[in-house]
């Protein structure tokens, strides 16, 4: 059985559908169908029932997908080793970081690797997701909390401050009380947020108008005088719309924190880019 005859049935197992596995593997919709029908011929098992919600594992695929992941394992761990005795300050970076500070912190870094290092391609993967670093989904993320696994190198850089905004023409608030105003908030789906609990223990009579999970819809709507908002100061500070509260206290800062898979240690492009960020950010 090949690897990548695997990968496919991997892709198709995890997805549930032919379709989405196509789009995961960079592949098309045929493509993948026949090399399913191909894998099942070659091991003379049927390995997925089809059915109206999609593809499910039969006890045979079942049965093998174990097998199939310690595969993947090896064959994810001898990529990453090759990659990381590349010498070469060239081929694709790929950066994972949260959208406010892939915009408002990560710039200046990228700005000044690009221009010493201009045959690296840099790819910002911004978002809610934490990106697989095991399975190259990422070389190097940045996360405000610290990453788990034995396998990550990771420092913490820095301890990011925040601060509470509002509109440039609004009035302040009264802090201990917050009557009449209206508070931004995190969708707390994934988890808590410090600063936010903060937030509303700051100004006990003010309701939530608006959640979202990205910090950057928070600062927009500040700007047009939806509401308060507490922000990290890089993106609060360098809006021109959003003027910082002087208040008795801050809000929590929050750790951030450098992670990248210890096989890659030795990528020259890596080792590059985590000496800027350090020089940067380090503190």
């Amino acid at each position: 059985m090949e690897w990548s005859d695997v990968r496919i049935f991997l892709a198709i197992a995890r997805t549930g559908t032919l379709g989405a596995a196509a789009r995961l593997l960079h592949l098309s919709h045929p493509t993948i169908g026949r090399r399913l029908r191909a894998l099942e011929e070659a091991t003379g098992q049927v390995l997925f029932q089809r059915t109206a919600e999609g593809f499910v594992l039969t006890e045979e695929g079942t049965a093998i997908l174990p097998l199939a992941e310690q595969m993947e394992d090896s064959a994810l761990t001898m990529e990453r080793r090759l990659a990381g005795e590349q010498q070469q300050l060239e081929g694709t970076l790929r950066v994972s970081s949260a959208d406010w500070f892939g915009a408002y912190v990560l710039p200046p870094v990228i700005a000044e690797y690009s221009c010493e290092y201009p045959h690296v391609e840099i790819e910002v993967l911004t978002g809610t997701r934490l990106f697989n670093l095991a399975q190259r989904e990422a070389d190097v993320a940045f996360r405000i909390v610290p990453f788990e696994g034995p396998d990550i190198v990771q420092r913490r850089l820095t301890h990011m401050r925040y601060g509470v905004y509002v509109a440039h023409a609004s009035a302040d608030p009264i802090e201990g009380d917050g009557t009449g105003n209206r508070l931004i908030a995190m969708d707390t789906s994934t988890g808590t947020f410090p600063d936010i609990d903060w937030l509303k223990n700051r100004f006990p009579n003010a309701g939530v108008v608006l959640q979202s999970n990205n910090r950057n819809v928070h600062a927009q709507m500040c700007g047009i005088g939806l509401g308060i908002a507490v922000l990290p100061r890089p993106v609060g500070d360098q809006l021109g719309t959003i003027r910082r509260l002087d208040l008795s206290e801050d809000p929590p800062h929050r750790g951030i924190w450098m992670g990248y898979h210890r096989d890659l240690r030795r990528l020259h492009r890596l080792r590059a880019f985590v000496d800027l960020v350090i020089k940067h950010l380090a503190n």
